[in-house]
């Protein structure tokens, strides 16, 4: 069972985005310490609900600060950017530190950056299977050429070579099928509960085109925060979410003028609350081993960042390694 944490960055107001991108690595730090196996960085851009735009950049300071967690993205994304320079910073990485670097990446949405980098909503509606199977042969042994749609270029030779295999952020069937032909493991978002992101692994199990691909090598995102009582901590919740979720979330500006998405933020402030571990330390291995238990996962990665506040992501960090962590190992290994 591996146990990691998400860390979108995320913009509360009157926090400048400095503070939170050097709260976001002092975070993977305490994470290392707590007993955490991996960290997760998303990336956003031109919007307050996560301000780290480049979530390789600040996975390299993270990686150069700890010897032992893995980093990874969560998620780099594709449609905004080049899958063969995403794939040097990739191998890059996961040289110097010694294989601790796992890349994700995402398809994302039709929003500003394509506008801003130049790469069209084209990209984003139809391109991202061609930047995918590009990405994972610049990270295979072998060289790559482009000769597709949207990538025409000569055969080139990896230097270096990475030899790994991208995580692939799926929101919809589509993403799953596409995910599953090529072996690949998802990544499920937190704002699906237990039965969605089964009914997804049940999806990808029916379109794998590799038998041996290994279910347990998918990965839950799922919101994690640990009080004295599971009052207490979806209290907080409720308190400090809105804050950020309410301006967060109304940064995704459709790039090609359809209709911006728009979410009931008490409604899903309690949703996360009550489909997620929020709540006692009891609350949260129950939640927890629930979720093992009903989806077959066996690597989740928590979101800490609820409080809004630098001290206290630290404070909920450590006490889920402490407190929580043990327990999950303990009742996964004993049901096992």
């Amino acid at each position: 069972m591996r146990i990691g944490v998400f860390l979108i960055a995320a913009g509360f107001p009157g926090m400048a985005s400095g503070d939170v991108l050097r709260g976001t690595v002092e975070a993977i730090g305490a994470a290392e310490r707590a007993g955490f196996d991996d960290a997760w960085i998303a990336e956003h851009h031109f919007m307050t609900y996560g301000v780290c735009p480049s979530a390789a950049t600040l996975a390299a300071v993270a990686l150069g600060r700890t010897s032992r967690i893995v980093v990874g993205t969560a998620v780099s994304v594709l449609s905004a950017q080049h899958p063969i320079a995403l794939a040097e910073q990739a191998a890059i990485l996961h040289h110097v530190s010694d294989g601790r670097f796992r890349l994700g990446v995402g398809r994302g949405g039709p929003w500003l950056e394509l506008e801003v980098f130049g790469t069209g909503t084209a990209r984003f509606e139809r391109g991202f299977p061609e930047s995918l199977d590009l990405l994972c042969s610049a990270l295979a042994d072998g060289p790559v050429a482009g000769d597709g749609e949207f990538f025409r270029f000569r055969e080139v030779k990896m230097v270096p070579q990475a030899y790994m295999s991208p995580v692939v952020a799926c929101t919809s069937d589509g993403t799953v099928r596409l995910a599953a032909e090529r072996g690949l493991p998802m990544l499920l978002g937190m704002h699906i509960g237990d039965d969605e992101k089964a009914e997804m692994i049940a999806g990808y199990e029916r379109y794998a085109t590799f038998p041996s691909a290994v279910p347990a090598a998918h990965i839950g995102a799922v919101l994690g925060h640990v009080a004295d009582t599971t009052e207490q901590a979806v209290r907080e919740m409720r308190e400090s979410l809105p804050r950020w979720l309410g301006p967060g979330l109304a940064g995704y500006v459709p790039v090609d003028g359809r209709p911006s998405p728009r979410r009931n933020i008490a409604e899903y402030v309690d949703l996360l609350c009550r489909i997620h571990p929020v709540g006692s330390t009891e609350h949260c291995v129950e939640k927890i081993t629930a979720t093992v238990a009903r989806t077959g996962l066996r690597h989740l990665i928590l979101m800490v960042e609820g409080a809004g506040d630098r001290a206290r992501t630290l404070e909920n960090i450590a006490r889920l390694g402490a407190e929580v962590l043990p327990a999950v190992r303990q009742a996964v290994s004993r049901s096992a």
